[in-house]
């Protein structure tokens, strides 16, 4: 089924689990990501960057998405990624995405709730969910571009007032990750974790999962996390691949053997990925 990210991450909680969200960048990825869900029988988010939108169809990722949650029976929701263009969030609203993010973590403060509580009015009308962040991601992701110097750890005293007066559905926050990061890994802020988790009751997004420990993860699903972003990680191993086939391949064989191979290896990530997420040797969740 077509879903929501707030669908999803009521789901996660009460699962005590988090919900894989995974970048694609052309549409070629996307049905082995479906595909890797429907097998491990775990949701998923598919997200797309405003350039990725843009360069698909908004309107053509939105039936692609629909069209794969009905035939392979799982629940997907379709998420555009860190936008901070009001008219290019109504466009992704008005052609059927289910969920959108307002990054308004360059902002301050009350230049954030304003905006972000303006895009919420305009979602919720519609029946779509809202993603709003506070603190900022280090790295760089599809033109958004934050300096290690410049990186704002999240205030849980000001996660409060945000989440109050904005009333979004999910909180991404800035615990020292980075986007973009595939060589090294990253320390997590733990304790400040846990502190923005006792201090909102809403579920809590992590940017730039490619660059987190894996071992970690467990202690995040603990704290909160109900969405996990993993983009780059499937990026650089696509088009490892792809360069690979391409470079190997003779001119007039089908462009889908140099394709394929690819997809496959996103579909792996994926499915690795989920199986992490669904947090399988901890009980279920409960509602707090």
């Amino acid at each position: 089924m077509y879903k929501t990210l707030k669908e999803l991450t009521a789901y996660a909680q009460d699962m005590n689990m988090t919900i894989g969200a995974f970048n694609t960048h052309n549409l070629e990825m996307l049905p082995e990501m479906i595909r890797a869900a429907k097998e491990a029988g775990a949701p998923i988010i598919i997200q797309t960057s405003i350039a990725t939108a843009k360069y698909i169809g908004y309107d053509v990722v939105v039936a692609v998405c629909k069209a794969l949650a009905e035939k392979d029976m799982v629940d997907v929701a379709l998420h555009l990624d860190h936008a901070r263009d009001f008219d290019e969030i109504k466009a992704a609203i008005e052609a059927g995405y289910s969920s959108v993010m307002f990054d308004g973590s360059h902002l301050t403060l009350k230049e954030n709730i304003a905006k972000t509580k303006a895009v919420v009015d305009f979602a919720h009308a519609r029946g779509v969910a809202v993603e709003g962040e506070l603190g900022t991601i280090g790295g760089t992701e599809d033109g958004i571009s934050v300096r290690e110097e410049d990186k704002v750890y999240t205030n849980p005293q000001d996660a409060i007032a945000f989440v109050r007066l904005t009333k979004v559905d999910a909180l991404a926050i800035g615990i020292g990750t980075n986007h973009g990061q595939f060589k090294s890994k990253t320390e997590i802020n733990l304790p400040l974790l846990q502190e923005v988790h006792q201090s909102v009751d809403i579920p809590l997004v992590i940017h730039g999962g490619t660059g987190v420990k894996e071992e970690d993860y467990p202690a995040l699903i603990q704290n909160g996390i109900r969405k996990f972003n993993v983009g780059t990680e499937l990026l650089v191993n696509w088009t490892s691949l792809a360069k690979q086939t391409f470079h190997e391949t003779a001119l007039d064989k089908s462009l889908r053997y140099n394709l394929i191979p690819a997809n496959q290896q996103v579909k792996e990530i994926v499915s690795h990925k989920i199986k992490l997420f669904m947090n399988t040797q901890q009980p279920l969740g409960a509602k707090r």
